[in-house]
């Protein structure tokens, strides 16, 4: 049973108040930013290189979800075979890198391309020179990389061991971690073990949103966080004893969180919006940067109280020994965080407790305000900086005061070089970002925009576009355009602030009657309780 709320409609008009929530971040101050402030634009081999069988690669579980489980997985039928075509096009990539002024590129190394069955006694020459040439590039526009060694295309192989499942994964990820560390430690400074662990297990093994698709909610979504977080434990301990002495490098993991707003002001509802944050975020943050470490405390306790329920011998989230809390506990140089948009929580109307499920654990409901502006061709995707303000603020008073980079940050429209809403929605977070800095003080060291280029986005294929550049993706060299918001991008990185004529209070590029939802709608929730 999905739980639903009603809500009405309206056309939005560029008006920042709705019910509950003005979306607005703050007035715009004469705000810059620092000297020292990093900023950067990011990518996800699978959805950029193509080349999905070329040069020795071996098969992703990606692949192997598009090419045999499921062809129509993406909504307009595309594949990742030949996407961008980066493989081919690295060059380009880091003159348009370039040409945007940013300090660092963050980028995703393919395990495949690299170890095609995902093993070390296996490494493919070819898939190492790709990157060394990739990173030569950006040395010679003085670019900083930074590598993320996990962005969701595991070995079919290992998969069919088990994948994240299998405890043995640990020692193969620090193996892979290992090679790429002796190949390109020289020339990254910046590590992070896997972006968005959350989608990885969540999504990909408790659901079916996500590639392998293993659909095993409340069993195997645990089992494999509880691995992963283990083998970003075990590649972090490698770097900082073997590789760091030499080459003072950062490791650290990405994690991506919406910001969780009450519904009301009631304590139900507050308790509901700290428990999606610690069901969601906490799971994986809590373990490295806490001072105590190991999953949250109440996540441990309710899962625990409803596992003894449904009559399970031992609790169905797994348990971290004493020294593997040590082990993990501390293990991020920086907190990589990603985030897009906002929901309003509340508990849910029951909670079964006969079925397993990561849902049913967390008991909760979120939705969306079909007020709060959109109009983008992700139907998730509603504009709320404020709500980008109140995470970070979240973040570092749970984490105290950690060194924050925001390593995802952007908006999807469905294609053109005059993205106007894509221009607004950077201005409106950038502002939110400058206001947590100054006003708030967290400490945030830089910030990525997603994407650098159009790319093929999952189940949305090649329909929807986060992209900086557009991708022509008929074309045979697949023709990379600046759109407005690169041009605009490049503009705050040089001047270091906001564009002059940036209102905080001017929502109008959302406003579009055939975007919003129909006068009486059903709002976005996506845990369902049966």
């Amino acid at each position: 049973m999905l739980f639903l709320f009603l809500l009405s409609s309206f056309v939005f008009k560029g008006n920042a108040d709705t019910i509950g929530l003005n979306v607005s971040a703050g007035p715009k101050q004469n705000y810059t930013f620092p000297k020292d402030f990093l900023f950067g634009v990011s990518t996800a081999a699978l959805q950029i290189e193509g080349a999905w069988d070329a040069d020795g690669k071996g098969e992703s579980i990606w692949d192997h979800l598009v090419h045999v489980q499921n062809p129509k997985f993406a909504k307009d039928g595309s594949t990742p075979d030949v996407a961008a075509d980066s493989y081919h096009n690295y060059k380009r990539d880091a003159e348009m890198v370039h040409e945007l002024g940013v300090n660092i590129y963050r980028f995703s190394i393919s395990w495949p391309r690299i170890m095609p069955k995902g093993l070390k006694n296996d490494i493919n020459q070819k898939g190492l020179e790709y990157y060394r040439n990739l990173l030569m590039e950006l040395e010679k526009y003085n670019v900083t990389a930074m590598v993320v060694m996990y962005h969701w295309d595991l070995p079919q192989a290992l998969q069919e061991m088990g994948g994240w499942t299998n405890e043995n994964i640990v020692d193969y990820f620090a193996d892979y971690a290992k090679v790429l560390y002796d190949n390109y430690a020289d020339k990254v400074k910046y590590w992070v073990t896997f972006n968005e662990p959350m989608q990885v297990c969540l999504e990909g093994y408790g659901n079916t949103y996500r590639a392998p698709k293993l659909n095993q909610t409340g069993f195997a979504d645990y089992l494999c966080t509880h691995n992963l977080l283990k083998a970003h434990a075990k590649a972090y301990h490698i770097y900082n004893t073997t590789y760091r002495p030499t080459y003072g490098g950062q490791v650290a993991i990405s994690l991506d969180s919406n910001w969780a707003e009450p519904k009301t002001e009631s304590a139900s509802d507050r308790e509901a919006a700290e428990r999606y944050l610690q069901f969601h975020l906490g799971w994986y943050t809590h373990p490295i940067y806490s001072a105590e470490g190991n999953y949250p405390a109440e996540m441990i306790r309710i899962i625990d109280e409803k596992s003894r329920q449904q009559n399970f011998s031992q609790s169905r989230l797994p348990k971290f020994t004493p020294e593997e809390i040590e082990y993990i506990k501390g293990t991020g140089d920086f907190f990589g965080l990603n985030h897009y948009t906002t929901y309003y929580l509340t508990m849910a109307d029951k909670q079964v407790g006969a079925v397993p499920s990561h849902a049913n654990d967390c008991g909760i409901v979120r939705f969306q305000n079909p007020k709060w502006p959109s109009k983008s061709s992700s139907n998730w995707l509603r504009v709320v900086p404020v709500g980008f303000r109140r995470l970070l603020k979240w973040v570092s008073n749970e984490y105290n005061n950690v060194s924050i980079l925001v390593t995802e940050n952007g908006f999807a429209d469905f294609s053109g070089v005059h993205d106007a809403e894509r221009v607004s929605y950077y201005g409106h977070y950038l502002n939110a970002l400058l206001h947590s800095m100054y006003e708030d003080k967290t400490n945030v060291k830089g910030y990525c925009a997603w994407s650098l280029m159009d790319n093929w986005e999952w189940d949305d294929g090649l329909t929807s576009r986060f992209g900086l550049f557009l991708v022509d993706f008929k074309s045979p060299n697949k023709t990379r355009t600046p759109k407005d918001s690169a041009k605009m991008y490049a503009k705050v990185i040089k001047s270091r602030s906001l564009p002059d004529n940036f209102d905080p209070t001017d929502f109008s590029a959302f406003s579009s009657s055939n975007v919003l939802l129909p006068s009486v709608l059903t709002v976005v929730t996506l845990l369902s309780l049966t």
